[in-house]
């Protein structure tokens, strides 16, 4: 059910030029959903009537400011008892996006943040990889210790230490 609506609202929004508009407004809303424990109740939780779910979506998105297409579709799946789905909506017009302007999404996970510089070299070298724009998720994952772990499409590049240091464990074991 979310795909269809990230379709239709992805194809309009298409139609009139406002893909990058409507990016946006959905970016502040998934923002305002990841910051508020309240607001993630308010979308999942079936005790609040729809004239409740529609009121407060409703003063959420004007004190946002966000209106258009973004702010129609939130306040017609408001409407229609369908916020649980929100967030799988907006996850899918993003990959939708994505592949309309053939970015590849890539997910990065080091053992510690990185530096700006750092990101950016790593940002460049999937970029030349991939032969197209890239979309880096970066996660720590500190049980790595070093090095990092690549996922981008179906494809994965472990050169993280832990799995290094598996490796010498597994050959020790065997030599014995």
């Amino acid at each position: 059910m979310a795909g269809r609506y990230a379709s239709a609202l992805f194809e309009i929004a298409r139609e009139g030029n406002a893909i990058d508009a409507v990016s946006r407004d959905l970016d502040t809303v998934a923002a305002m959903l990841a910051e508020s424990a309240d607001l993630q109740r308010l979308i999942r939780n079936p005790v609040f009537t729809v004239a409740e779910q529609s009121r407060a979506i409703g003063a959420l998105l004007d004190r946002a400011g966000i209106g258009g297409l973004a702010g129609n579709l939130v306040r017609l799946i408001a409407s229609k008892r369908r916020l649980f789905i929100l967030p799988e909506m907006i996850r899918g017009y993003r990959a939708l996006v994505a592949k309309s302007k053939g970015i590849v999404a890539a997910t990065v996970t080091v053992a510690e943040p990185p530096s700006e510089r750092v990101l950016s070299e790593i940002r460049s070298a999937l970029r030349d990889m991939a032969g197209a724009d890239v979309d880096v998720k970066v996660t720590v994952d500190p049980s790595l210790i070093g090095g990092l772990v690549v996922k981008i499409g179906s494809r994965m590049v472990d050169s993280s230490l832990k799995t290094k240091l598996n490796s010498i464990r597994i050959a020790m074991k065997e030599a014995r």
